[in-house]
């Protein structure tokens, strides 16, 4: 270990997380010092240590601890990655990334460990981490689920986002209009169809989204396109409905075939609630039936009614 003026030292490193909150490391580092020193290679290039770089900057710190490494630039490279996905809670597209080009650079590194194409994770045995390997023949998702306690199936889940997921779809992951599971059901198709089909996302579920990708891979992605545009569309309050509904009948269900009773004070608030549900559920039946929603109003009241009268078994339970 040596110590250099840190204003010899060059923080253009894309890994570095220079602009991250850093209060507690600054008063940990006030405490009881600086525990890991910065990490250089031979040009002072920061290779690892950004936060505990911005702390001791903060500080007011002229010459600090650090340890000057010499290796290749791939392998620099996999040391700040490393750091990066040990040491920084990194969110969604940044992990995405980081974990694509670490595995990319750990099997040019290392030809002889086991590739990512082949790492089948479908039982519980094949996600257990392979410690009694030698390092350099174990998966880079291997060692990067020891390093970071995500699970196996999580990291290999994550790199196929970031290499199989079109531009556009990328786009939109960084606007926040895709969480991961959709994006999950979206790269089941070939990047010019998911190019294709990306402006029909926007507002759909996972669940959705996987029913528009089954229509492409069976009909096509032009068919598919036509069908959904020219079909109509539920409003976004039927569709929170239709999921609450979902959830209060398996609910009701439960505590219907299993007898649950309860003397807590709530419960009377919950039958208000329940009573005013039964007014509001009567209303909407008869808007549906003026509306000629492809309902019958009578039928499904008649439906609630059987179904106080003759419970059946939920499946679920």
């Amino acid at each position: 270990m040596e110590y250099i003026d840190i204003q010899q030292i060059n923080v253009d490193n894309q890994y570095l997380r220079l602009d991250s909150d850093v209060e507690k490391l600054k008063k940990s580092i006030e405490t009881v010092g600086l525990i890991n020193p910065l990490v250089l290679n031979q040009n002072n290039k920061l290779i690892a240590g950004g936060r505990r770089y911005s702390a001791l900057k903060a500080l007011g710190f002229e010459e600090v601890p650090c340890i000057k490494i010499d290796k290749s630039d791939l392998e620099q490279e996999l040391i700040s990655i490393d750091e990066n996905l040990i040491r920084v809670d990194l969110k969604n597209m940044d992990l995405e990334k980081s974990l694509s080009r670490g595995r990319e650079i750990y099997e040019e590194i290392y030809p002889e460990a086991l590739k990512f194409e082949s790492e089948d994770l479908l039982t519980p045995e094949q996600n257990e981490i392979h410690t009694d390997i030698p390092n350099n023949k174990r998966s880079f998702i291997d060692l990067t689920a020891e390093k970071t306690g995500l699970s196996k199936r999580v990291i290999k889940s994550a790199i196929e986002r970031e290499e199989k997921a079109s531009e556009s779809v990328k786009k939109l992951r960084a606007h926040g209009e895709l969480n991961a599971s959709q994006t999950n059901e979206i790269i089941k198709l070939g990047k010019k169809d998911q190019e294709k089909i990306s402006g029909l996302v926007h507002g759909k579920s996972a669940k959705e989204i996987k029913e528009i990708v089954k229509k492409v891979r069976e009909n096509g992605v032009e068919s598919t396109i036509n069908e959904v545009l020219t079909a109509p569309t539920l409003p976004s309050e039927f569709k929170s409905l239709k999921t609450l509904i979902t959830r209060a009948n398996k609910v009701m269900s439960k505590i219907i075939f299993e007898q649950i009773q309860s003397n807590h004070e709530e419960v009377s608030d919950i039958l208000k609630q329940m009573t005013t549900l039964r007014l509001n559920v009567d209303q909407f039946l008869e808007l549906c039936a003026k509306d000629s929603v492809k309902v019958n109003a009578k039928e499904l009241a008649q439906d609630f009614d059987d179904a106080d009268e003759n419970f059946e078994t939920d499946s679920d339970y």
